[in-house]
């Protein structure tokens, strides 16, 4: 019988500077937990991920898996209202959804319950982001929070990073099957196909997300298409038809050059594109 994970030991009052390793449910900051428990046993580590309980099943699962590989709990942090922390912001942004124009989601229920955790303390937040990557990486205000980007500091690209999970045991999470990220279900970040999937899939967190819809208004998840709209048969076709079209010509034009396209996810590439939410997604 596998041992329930143990907790992380607080830091103690003569902790000069704490470790943080931020968890996003997704490869790239699960691989980093990995690469940096190997890389420094003897360091103490504080392993979080901000729960904004909106997540999808299948995080929670892989959450539970990266706790048993790495032997200890993985804190989870939380909005000052909770597991009402979104429907909470919502009402006081009067209805406005979040959007890749407007992520207060990202400030409200990621960043700010962190920078709360971290207090005053000298930290290291260690980010995940690879060598062979193009983005600006998760850089907090407070300035006794340094960000520490150890993959490319030691030249860790997608391959290293898809064969540390493997070697662990811990793979990847399985939403990868039809999502290219992690993050809420709802998430603005999610392509139309990924809509369809989540229709297929959760039936029930689909109908919960055309719920804070407001087409009305303009307060809609996909640009200029509500969710009802878009899962008409028809139209739900013809995304997953132009989808499959886009990965043909995607495919046409390039090798296998990574063990996560020769694994079969070459769709992971779109967790590359510059545009996603880095504490969110990583």
């Amino acid at each position: 019988m596998t041992n329930a994970p143990e907790a992380s030991p607080a830091p103690s009052s003569e902790t000069v500077l704490r470790h943080i390793v931020m968890l996003s449910g997704g490869k790239d900051s699960t691989a980093l937990a990995l690469y940096l428990r190997q890389k420094y046993p003897q360091r103490r580590f504080e392993y979080l991920f901000c729960d904004t309980h909106k997540e999808l099943p299948e995080t929670y699962e892989y959450l539970a898996r990266i706790e048993a590989r790495l032997g200890c709990r993985v804190e989870r942090l939380a909005s000052r209202h909770g597991d009402r922390g979104f429907d909470h912001y919502l009402k006081i942004y009067r209805g406005f959804l979040p959007s890749p124009q407007a992520r207060w989601c990202t400030r409200q229920l990621k960043i700010e319950p962190f920078e709360r955790y971290v207090g005053d303390d000298p930290a290291r937040l260690y980010v995940g982001l690879r060598a062979d990557e193009r983005r600006d990486g998760y850089i907090s205000t407070k300035r006794n929070i340094q960000p520490v980007f150890p993959f490319r500091e030691d030249g860790i690209e997608r391959a290293d990073v898809m064969r540390i999970l493997e070697e662990s045991g811990v793979g990847l999470p399985s939403y990868y099957e039809w999502r290219s990220r992690s993050g809420c279900y709802f998430c603005f970040f999610q392509q139309r196909g990924e809509w369809v999937r989540l229709k297929e899939r959760y039936p029930e967190l689909y109908e919960k997300a055309k719920q804070y819809e407001k087409q009305e208004q303009g307060y809609t998840w996909v640009q200029n298409e509500s969710l009802s709209e878009l899962e008409a048969p028809e139209r739900q076709r013809e995304i997953l038809r132009r989808e499959k079209e886009r990965k043909e010509r995607l495919a046409a034009r390039r090798r296998p050059r990574t063990l996560a396209q020769t694994y079969g996810f070459s769709e992971l590439d779109e967790t590359d594109r510059d545009d996603g939410c880095l504490i969110c997604h990583l």
